[in-house]
């Protein structure tokens, strides 16, 4: 039996020599360096008593040897569960409580509080910095530099990821070493990577983007990194001469459209720009085009799915939509009120995927599991859309952020492309808000473009002759920013509880 995920890595490796990563601060790892520094780490968690199917917790920063940490739980058979840096101990203690980890990796400065917390769960801690330092190198350097790698079955688990839990408390995604593995796979065909790819890798590892779509596309492809800690946009244009590919959220391009030297020598040498995790405005995709030739790819995925559908390498990349489903994804929208059933093209409803990428359930919550897949095996992601006549797939909005005003259904994403299309308009977001009248109220909350002075009154006038009047907004909030998560995501839970009394009645 071998390991299905890593030894899937092995299988595509190129010679031990060639490059993987160079970092920002001048390290750089080679194929070789990989397979001997994931194996002394493997012994490492050995050591610490981490078995196979045991949980390790891992918040630290960005860095070479977390992605190491990563490929070591792999190799050991332990389930990876990669946890945002900027969770507080209040939100830890959650995670630890709920996953119960045999081992908490975490950065030098947090170790006391984090290993006081972990110990409550019955967990052991280790700390790993970002430049390399912490107990867990100083005993993983004095390990072998190889390991027998632990077997590990395609169904047997690889990760836990845990949602963002904008809802109710935040579940555990089990992730497969299928999941991960088959798409790898199909990213690497798709998007055309190969081992003389260089991707320039700014993305947080906590994630699935920066972690599973372009960590392991790189590792099945064979290709190499510029391994960047953090996002800096002046860096990033510097480094385009020097890759191939970059993958983003929609707010690098915003930033990086802002840089003065970014233009199509700069971007002479990329071959694919990829956006996700957010939706990428179609004025950000134009103005892209036009500075540098390229169209940016858009794709949609999900903690649970990883990547669902992708916008084509060859054809049309399509602004506002996420292309089609990957192969071996089956995708359909069905309707969300009506028992599930399948709607026509063209019709907006709830967006279900089915494939060997969906994951196994939530942890340790078997209920919800089964509450969130249909009988014949269909996840229903929450996430609304309509697939159109030339079968490109829209995400219209989350399920939970459909609007209902008087009875009619309003789709958030409508509105604010109507919106986001005016002069004066930087960005919009759509949100129902408690109405006395209507139920919900809609509401508009936009951010204008810089020395713009667009109104309400012009917004207002502007949608009148091209929306019905139920979907016109009660309200127009100017704002100097949207709230986001780390991925860039517009935080809509956020607006509704800042704006949660707009329309409530005066107390008599």
């Amino acid at each position: 039996m071998t390991n299905h995920l890593f030894d899937a890595f092995r299988a595509r490796m190129p010679a031990p020599e060639r490059p993987l990563m160079r970092t920002d601060d001048g390290r750089a790892l080679s194929y070789g360096d990989m397979l001997t520094r994931s194996a002394q780490l493997a012994h490492a968690l050995t050591r610490l008593n981490v078995r196979p199917g045991d949980r390790v917790a891992v918040q630290v920063e960005k860095s070479p040897e977390a992605l190491m940490l990563y490929l070591a739980c792999v190799r050991a058979g332990a389930v990876f569960l990669p946890l945002n840096t900027a969770y507080t101990l209040a939100e830890l203690g959650y995670f630890f409580g709920d996953a119960e980890p045999r081992l908490v990796v975490c950065d030098p400065a947090r170790a006391v509080d984090i290993a006081t917390l972990a110990a409550k769960s019955g967990a052991d801690t280790a700390t790993l910095g970002r430049a390399g330092e912490g107990s867990l190198m100083e005993l993983a350097s004095g390990q072998p530099g190889d390991f027998d790698t632990i077997a590990r079955r395609p169904d047997d688990l690889a990760a836990i990821l845990y949602t963002s839990g904008t809802t109710g408390r935040s579940k555990g995604a089990m992730l497969t070493h299928e999941n991960l593995a088959s798409n790898a796979r199909v990213l690497v065909d798709e998007w055309r990577f190969s081992a003389g790819d260089v991707l320039i890798h700014a993305l947080p590892i906590f994630h699935t983007h920066g972690l599973f779509v372009a960590t392991n596309v790189i590792l099945m492809a064979g290709a190499s990194m510029l391994f960047e800690t953090k996002f800096d946009p002046a860096r990033i244009v510097s480094l385009l001469p020097q890759a191939t590919s970059l993958m983003g959220v929609p707010t690098f391009y915003v930033r990086l459209l802002q840089q003065s030297g970014l233009d199509r020598e700069a971007a002479r040498n990329i071959r694919l720009f990829v956006s996700g995790s957010a939706p990428l405005l179609a004025e950000t995709h134009r103005a892209w085009r036009e500075r540098t030739g390229h169209a940016i790819l858009e794709r949609y995925g999900m903690t649970e799915t990883n990547m669902n559908t992708s916008n084509p390498y060859d054809g049309e990349r399509r602004a506002g939509t996420v292309g089609f489903p990957l192969p071996g994804v089956a995708l359909r929208i069905a309707d969300p009120e009506g028992g599930g059933g399948v709607l026509p093209a063209g019709e907006v409803g709830m967006i279900e995927v089915k494939g060997p990428n969906v994951f196994a359930g939530y942890w340790r919550m078997p209920e919800k599991t089964k509450a969130e897949f249909r009988d014949d095996g269909f996840f229903i992601t929450g996430d609304l859309g309509l697939v159109d006549p030339d079968g490109y797939v829209h995400i219209v909005g989350r399920g939970k952020d459909l609007i209902i005003s008087g009875g009619y259904n309003i789709y958030p994403k409508e509105l604010e492309s109507e919106i986001d299309a005016l002069p004066g308009v930087f960005e919009s977001a759509i949100i129902g808000v408690a109405h006395p009248d209507f139920g919900e109220g809609v509401t508009a909350v936009v951010v204008r473009s810089p020395g713009a002075s667009i109104t309400a009154e012009d917004i207002l006038a502007a949608i009148a002759p091209r929306m019905a009047r139920y979907k016109h907004p009660k309200r127009v909030i100017f704002v100097d920013e949207l709230p986001r998560n780390t991925m860039g995501k517009v935080q809509k839970n956020v607006l509704r509880e800042t704006y949660k009394d707009l329309y409530a009645l005066p107390v008599r």
